[in-house]
């Protein structure tokens, strides 16, 4: 991982503590070269208005027009400014690391597992996400009861760890139905379209374009083209899949309340209603459809053109040779 800058506007509880709740970086950096990263590296925690000017004569310097107009809009805000580095791939140690890892993935600097989160989920508040931003649990009934006494309500969307993609973050080329269900974290590639019911945790995400109308877990990644139907699931590191990688191929289907518990190939096809994990027997067939032997779906795990169903009559599940790779509707893909 090359070395990422970050400068953002945290949000802290309002308690004695003054924990950081959240961290909101507009334009994350990376890739960056001469007498500015001595610059960049030279900041660090909250920024004073000195140490904004500072940044935003070295932008200017090197004609980075757009960071240096960021940087001036950061200084006329009342909330802190807080910078942030990342140089090694090492476990986030603070909230604001944590986020700038986070963003990095929304933004798409970095793939999923292309940067360490362990632990992630012990540092991170749980925190009330409100239309008001984000609020310690500890503070919401008092700021729940100021809402009221200026005769408006507070909207508490969700009370979680991690807050939903597009209060930070809108990848272009996807369109989100439903956008409580997709992460921050969450990997979005140009293209990607989810539905109502499609859902992306963190460190998971799609190469696009895809359809996704079922779950993408934490860990899990989703070739070009493929598509994951309706209540469909991926089991991801945090939902069983343990330290096993569970990635889905390109031009892939997975059909409507379907799953699948191993990494697939390309243009692989699980039917409609069967989950495969990695102990499942299958019995695979050859080419004029007989038995030729049974094996545990691992020993299937990312082979291509492979059609897994159910025997509608003995219940077996079956493995069969798929070369038929599945063509997405490119106007559903279109999403200029």
């Amino acid at each position: 991982m090359d070395s990422v800058h970050g400068f953002g506007l945290g949000v802290a509880s309002r308690s004695n503590t003054g924990e950081t709740l959240d961290v909101f970086y507009p334009a994350p950096l990376s890739q960056l070269s001469g007498d500015l990263v001595e610059v960049v590296n030279s900041l660090s925690g909250e920024l004073d208005a000195s140490a904004l000017n500072t940044l935003e004569k070295a932008f200017r310097r090197v004609g980075a027009e757009s960071q240096a107009a960021l940087t001036q809009r950061l200084k006329d805000c009342s909330r802190p400014v807080i910078a942030c580095t990342l140089v090694d791939n090492r476990p986030p140690e603070s909230v604001a690391e944590a986020y700038l890892k986070l963003h990095m993935l929304s933004h798409r600097l970095v793939r999923p597992h292309g940067t360490i989160l362990d632990d992630i989920f012990g540092l991170l508040p749980n925190n009330a996400w409100t239309d008001e931003g984000a609020i310690s649990l500890d503070e919401l009934p008092q700021r729940q009861l100021d809402a009221r006494l200026r005769g408006t309500t507070l909207e508490v969307s969700s009370v979680d760890k991690f807050p939903k993609m597009t209060n930070y973050v809108v990848p272009t080329g996807v369109r989100i139905a439903h956008t409580a269900r997709v992460r921050l974290g969450a990997y979005l590639g140009t293209g990607t379209t989810v539905m109502h019911e499609g859902f992306l945790n963190f460190n998971a995400g799609t190469e696009g374009p895809g359809m996704v109308e079922g779950r993408i877990s934490a860990g899990v990644w989703v070739g070009a083209g493929s598509d994951l139907g309706g209540g469909c699931s991926t089991m991801g590191t945090l939902s069983g899949g343990g330290n096993i990688i569970i990635s889905v191929g390109k031009e892939c289907l997975i059909g409507a309340n379907a799953g699948v518990g191993i990494p697939l190939g390309d243009r692989c096809t699980v039917e409609a209603g069967l989950f495969i994990t990695a102990g499942t027997k299958v019995t695979v067939l050859d080419g004029a459809r007989k038995p030729i032997e049974t094996v545990s779906a691992r020993d299937l795990a990312s082979r291509s053109d492979l059609l897994f169903r159910r025997n509608s009559t003995s219940g077996v599940v079956e493995c069969l040779t798929n070369r038929s790779a599945i063509e997405l509707n490119e106007t559903l893909h279109a999403n200029n």
